[in-house]
């Protein structure tokens, strides 16, 4: 199996790494966003040591500068991080100028049939993914991960039923597989059990070196159990869209009901409902997938992640 799959869905893209049947490593490219790898032709807005560039009504905070190029001068520029929904609609995607042609971003990756009979990403847990990310609850054997973006750093706390140094161990190595599994990038601070001697906090550490991909950085485990991480963040984590809490159900019942065949009725909560009605090339676009009408229905008594499609 290659090293990255793609199932390009309505409203977004589903990347995934799949090992051992299970899902190890995930990124969702949002329609409507600039992928961070993006060179792109912009305007430069705003001069100065921190510069603002102007793309398709999108401001790019330049924090190198733009060098020579002058106020409403036409500049190119490479996205180095993208714009972060949900707890961070505030912050501005970052950029830097670029000395090469503009070019689209390409995920190089074996792109699924979707719809198809077979559902290889439902096969690996992409609903047991999705539950994680909105539940901020990753289970492991002995305990489990408590996971809470924040615009500071994504923090994990770590709890269970082991003893001290095992479940510190198990933990550390669970929020390194949580945090590779999610793309969650920037600051992460793990609060891990509090474990006596600099050897068993050492033999954590090292233990979290086993599972995260390069590049990034840690601390050691200090004597009170904290653990910081950095690593680069180009994107949103899976926890960080599904802050956004009614886009993230409104595509994932999409991709639901795009396994349907007709006339299809889309049942759910009024904030999803409302996504669906600021979306209606969403729905056209769901219409010739099942090969019939889509029709909505709001619906209060359902949770926010309870929709289902049914047949109208």
């Amino acid at each position: 199996m290659p090293d990255w799959l793609i199932e390009r869905g309505i409203g977004e893209g589903r990347t995934v790494r799949i090992a051992g049947g299970e899902i190890v490593a995930a990124r969702v490219l949002l329609d409507g966003v600039v992928p961070a790898g993006s060179i792109i032709e912009a305007r430069l807005a705003r001069a100065g040591k921190v510069a603002i560039a102007e793309a398709g009504g999108q401001e790019y905070v330049l924090r190198d500068g733009a060098g020579n190029a002058t106020e409403g001068q036409a500049i190119t520029i490479e996205v180095v991080r993208e714009t972060i929904p949900g707890i961070e609609p505030w912050k501005r995607p970052l950029a830097r100028i670029s000395g090469e042609p503009p070019r689209d971003f390409r995920f190089d990756a074996e792109e699924l049939q979707f719809p198809a009979p077979h559902d290889t990403l439902e096969d690996a847990g992409w609903s047991d993914l999705l539950e994680e990310a909105r539940s901020g609850i990753v289970a492991f054997a002995g305990g489990g991960l408590r996971i809470s973006p924040t615009p500071a750093m994504t923090l994990i706390d770590v709890d269970g039923t082991l003893a001290p140094l095992e479940l510190a161990m198990a933990g550390a190595k669970a929020a390194a597989r949580a945090i590779m599994r999610h793309g969650i990038g920037g600051s992460i601070g793990v609060d891990l059990p509090t474990v006596q001697g600099k050897e068993q906090r050492t033999a954590i550490g090292a233990a979290v070196d086993t599972i995260l991909a390069n590049p990034f950085e840690r601390t050691a485990v200090n004597g009170f159990g904290f653990l910081q991480i950095v690593r680069p963040r180009r994107h949103a984590s899976l926890f960080e869209l599904a802050q956004d809490r009614a886009a993230f159900e409104a595509r994932a019942l999409l991709r639901l009901a795009a396994r349907e065949t007709g006339a299809v009725q889309l049942a759910s909560h009024p904030a999803v409902h409302a996504v669906f009605e600021a979306n209606p090339a969403w729905i056209e676009a769901l219409a010739r997938q099942v090969g019939g009408p889509v029709s909505l229905r709001s619906d209060a008594r359902l949770t926010i992640s309870g929709g289902h499609a049914e047949k109208a």
